[in-house]
């Protein structure tokens, strides 16, 4: 199953190091090539030796050996993996992680891999629990990391709970399951926009709104992980991407959005247009900075082209195009009007009035709207697992 498959597998500093020997003798006997990264601190429970010689491979735990005088690349280990995966993470390791930091060879390589990386958290409960390490989960999530959800039982410390690191064999089986399966969308080409965009008023002021690009962001993700090639158009914001066959274009205005869009959109076989796009701009745009004088400043804007409509209007025959619709009254009459008027395959509604979702929400309500008005509602969920349900429709729409 995992044969020719290249597994690099990252060991932090917890007791529940001993669990990546069985780990490592799992991988190897489905076929898979093992090499693995210790964290300095990881030495103290397992020895490099113990792994190197389950996993046939010498052992990286420094940039440098002083032995024979190597140099241990991380760029080299990141790039070679298929999959990264770190078990046991540590508290310390998941922070870093969050925080860029790469000071020790683990992280370089995490900060190095283009492929999927994958944590299983080892730690107590209180430590589990802390609002500061599922911060730190919840922010690896949305960088696309994929989190191997810690166990309940006996923990070291003696007390009872979640914290204890997933067992070997549940983790070998999802690795079996992630290179296993079908990818539906391999061969096919995806553009996805994401996040605001900016109009300018004058260099130093523009007029914005307050979307994240948390869902777009995702929705490229979770097309990439089903096998398309996929174009991400984004608009200004802090996100990064994590899968390697993302292609990221960064735009700033409307007008940058439409002439992206339309010289794209033709060659796609998916279009999942998810950002936020002014809908009007300034009239005119100061050259120099506006000084504060009168009490009352009148401002004249001008529409933006109807990138979605442009697009609706120009689509390829075969082409699957969803839009999406943000309301705040009339949410589903409104959201079928532009279903029907954009010419979209089918339409992804937001409201403002559920709790929990929206801008720069960790989380989203929605409700798809297909060509027939059939109208699937969502409960509340994660952005990645609703990037998940509306990648499920675009294969549905693929295969039929």
């Amino acid at each position: 199953m995992l044969r020719n498959k290249k597994i690099l597998l990252g060991v932090s500093g917890s007791i529940a190091a001993y669990k990546s020997a069985l780990l490592i003798r799992l991988l190897v006997k489905e076929g898979a090539e093992v090499k693995v990264v210790m964290t300095p601190s990881a030495q103290d429970f397992i020895t490099p030796l113990t792994l190197a010689t389950l996993s046939k491979n010498p052992v990286h735990a420094e940039f440098y050996s002083a032995n024979d005088g190597t140099w241990n690349n991380h760029v080299d280990l990141g790039l070679w993996a298929d999959l990264f995966l770190i078990a046991p993470a540590t508290g310390s390791t998941l922070s870093k992680m969050a925080a860029g930091q790469s000071d020790n060879l683990l992280l370089a390589c995490y900060l190095s891999a283009r492929c999927s990386v994958w944590f299983a958290p080892a730690m107590d409960l209180d430590m589990w629990t802390h609002p500061a390490t599922q911060s730190n989960v919840k922010r690896l999530q949305e960088y696309g990391n994929k989190m191997l959800e810690p166990g309940n039982g006996a923990l070291a410390s003696g007390l009872e709970g979640q914290g204890r690191m997933a067992e070997p064999e549940e983790i070998l089986e999802q690795v079996k399951n992630h290179f296993g399966q079908t990818l539906k969308l391999q061969g096919k080409k995806a553009m996805v926009t994401a996040g605001p965009t900016y109009e300018n008023l004058d260099p130093v002021r523009f007029i914005g709104n307050y979307s994240s690009g948390k869902m777009g962001f995702a929705i490229a993700e979770a097309l990439a992980e089903q096998g398309a090639e996929v174009t991400l158009v984004s608009g200004p914001t802090h996100l990064n991407t994590s899968h390697s066959s993302i292609k990221r274009i960064n735009i700033v205005s409307a007008e940058d959005m439409l002439n992206t869009c339309t010289e794209l959109a033709s060659s796609q076989d998916i279009v999942v247009m998810s950002a936020a796009v002014a809908d009007y701009r300034p009239e005119n745009i100061a050259q120099q900075k506006i000084k504060k004088k009168d009490v009352l400043f009148l401002l004249r804007l001008t529409k933006t082209t109807d990138v979605l409509k442009e697009l609706g209007a120009n689509k390829p025959k075969n082409q699957i195009l969803v839009g999406f619709a943000l309301e705040t009254e009339n949410e589903l009459k409104n959201a079928k009007e532009k279903l029907k008027s954009k010419n979209l395959d089918f339409i992804v509604l937001n409201s403002m009035n559920d709790k929990g979702a929206g801008f720069s929400s960790d989380q989203n309500k929605i409700t798809i709207i297909d060509k027939k008005n059939k109208a699937n509602a969502f409960p509340l969920k994660n952005k990645g697992e609703v990037a998940k349900d509306i990648v499920a429709k675009i294969v549905e729409l693929t295969n039929a």
